[in-house]
C-alpha cells in the first residue's frame, strides 16, 4: 500500500471494507426483497393484509401479528417477510467488521489510545447488537 500523507492506512482499509460490504449487503437485500415480492417463500403476513396493519402502533402491531422482537426474527428466516432481515443485520454489523479489520493496524503501529478505543467500540457495538443495552421496555 502506498503511503499518502493525507489519508492513513486504517482509513483506506476501513473504507474499502465498508464499500465492499455495502455492495454485498445491497445486492443481498435486493435479492431477498425480490424473493419476498415473488412469494417464493411463504410469508408470516400476506402482503394484501399489510395496509391494515400499518396504521397500528408498535404494541398493537406486535400483538396482532405475533412478530418477535429482538433477535427472535432469526427463527423465522424461512419466511419471505423475514428473509430480508439477514442483509439488514449484516449491514448493521458491518461497522463492527470494519473496526475488527483496522484493529491489527493500530496494534502494529503500537497506537495504544486507538487500540483501546477500537476495542471498546467493538465491545459496545457487540453488546448493543446482542440486546444487552436496551432503551425503553
Amino acid at each position: 500500500m502506498t503511503e499518502n500523507k493525507y489519508v492513513k492506512e486504517e482509513q483506506i482499509v476501513y473504507a474499502n471494507l465498508l464499500d465492499i460490504g455495502m455492495k454485498i449487503g445491497l445486492a443481498v437485500l435486493i435479492i431477498t426483497f425480490v424473493i419476498y415480492l415473488l412469494g417464493l417463500l411463504p410469508n408470516q403476513i400476506p402482503i394484501n393484509e399489510l395496509p391494515n396493519l400499518w396504521k397500528l402502533n408498535v404494541h398493537d402491531f406486535l400483538e396482532k401479528t405475533g412478530f418477535p422482537t429482538g433477535w427472535g426474527w432469526f427463527k423465522s428466516i424461512n419466511k419471505g417477510d423475514y428473509l430480508n432481515y439477514i442483509p439488514i443485520a449484516f449491514l448493521g454489523g458491518l461497522t463492527i467488521l470494519c473496526y475488527i479489520r483496522v484493529l491489527p493496524i493500530f496494534i502494529k503501529k503500537k497506537d495504544t489510545a486507538y487500540t483501546i478505543l477500537t476495542l471498546l467500540e467493538i465491545l459496545i457495538l457487540v453488546l448493543a447488537a446482542a440486546g444487552i443495552f436496551k432503551i425503553g421496555h
